[in-house]
C-alpha cells in the first residue's frame, strides 16, 4: 500500500484543474495587502496530522490567504484559528497557534484533510473539480486506518464522506447533515460527526458559536472514548 507521504507529493505535484492552478498562481503572485511580504504557497495542500489518527477533520478546500499562501490546511487564516485553538484544547495540538507549515506545530491523534486540495475562486469549487480530486481524498481515507470518529466541516464535506461510504458497500440513507449530529455505527466502523465550518461566514454571525464548537469537539473526545479536562485558552 502507498504511504500517505508518496500521496501527499502526488497532490502536492497535481495538475489537473487549469482553473483551480491558475488561481492558486494569480493569488499567490498578486497576494494580500497584508501579506505582501510572504512567499506564497501556491500548489495543492495536502493532509496534515498524525497518520495514526483517531480524528479525521474532513474540511472543504484551502483559503487563498490561508492554507495556499503558507502550504498547510487550515493555517494561517480565521478558520485555521478556531480549528487549531479547538484542537489544542481537547488535546489535539501541542500549540493553539498555526502561522506557517513551518511553526512546529504537532497534531497527536488528529488529521486534517480537504476534498479539495486547490483554494478554489470565491471559495466554490465545481463539481467536476471536487470529482476530479476525489481519488486523493478516498485513498487518503483508506490509509487512515486507526480513525475512529470523522468529522466533517460543513455539509459538502459530510456529503464528500457519505458519498464514500455508499461506495465502500453501506446504506447512507439515514445520514442527514446538521451540526452537532452524531452517527455511530454497529460494525466498527468510524462515527460520523457533523459540524457548521468554522468560516468567517459563520463564526462572524453567530451561525457558528464558540459554545457550540467546542462541544462538537468535547463529542469527538467521547466518542473516542477519553475524557479528559480541556485547557484554558
Amino acid at each position: 500500500m502507498k504511504s500517505l507521504d508518496e500521496l501527499q507529493a502526488r497532490i502536492i505535484s497535481c495538475e489537473a484543474c487549469p482553473r483551480l492552478r491558475a488561481w492558486c498562481q494569480e493569488v499567490a503572485q498578486v497576494k494580500k495587502a497584508k501579506y505582501k511580504e510572504d512567499t506564497y504557497w501556491g500548489r495543492p495542500v495536502p493532509g496534515f496530522g498524525d497518520p495514526n489518527a483517531r480524528l479525521i477533520i474532513l474540511g472543504l478546500a484551502p483559503g487563498a490567504h490561508g492554507a495556499n499562501r503558507t502550504g498547510r490546511v487550515f493555517t494561517g487564516d480565521e478558520s485555521g484559528r478556531w480549528l487549531y485553538g479547538a484542537l489544542h484544547r481537547f488535546g489535539f495540538a501541542d500549540r493553539p497557534d498555526a502561522t506557517g507549515a513551518t511553526d512546529g506545530l504537532v497534531l497527536n491523534d488528529a488529521y486534517i484533510n480537504n476534498l479539495v486540495r486547490c483554494a478554489p475562486p470565491q471559495n466554490k469549487p465545481t463539481a467536476g473539480e471536487i470529482a476530479t480530486c476525489r481519488p486523493y481524498f478516498v485513498e487518503e481515507l483508506r490509509l487512515l486506518t486507526e480513525r475512529r470518529v470523522v468529522l466533517a466541516l460543513g455539509k459538502i464535506a459530510f456529503d464528500g464522506y457519505k458519498k464514500f461510504l455508499r461506495e465502500e458497500g453501506y446504506d447512507v440513507s439515514g445520514l442527514h447533515f446538521a451540526h452537532g449530529a452524531v452517527y455511530t455505527f454497529a460494525d466498527g466502523r468510524a462515527a460520523l460527526l457533523a459540524s457548521y465550518h468554522p468560516s468567517q461566514q459563520n463564526t462572524f454571525t453567530g451561525k457558528l458559536t464558540q459554545e457550540m464548537w467546542d462541544a462538537v469537539f468535547q463529542t469527538a473526545r467521547e466518542l473516542i472514548g477519553e475524557k479528559r479536562e480541556t485547557i484554558k485558552s
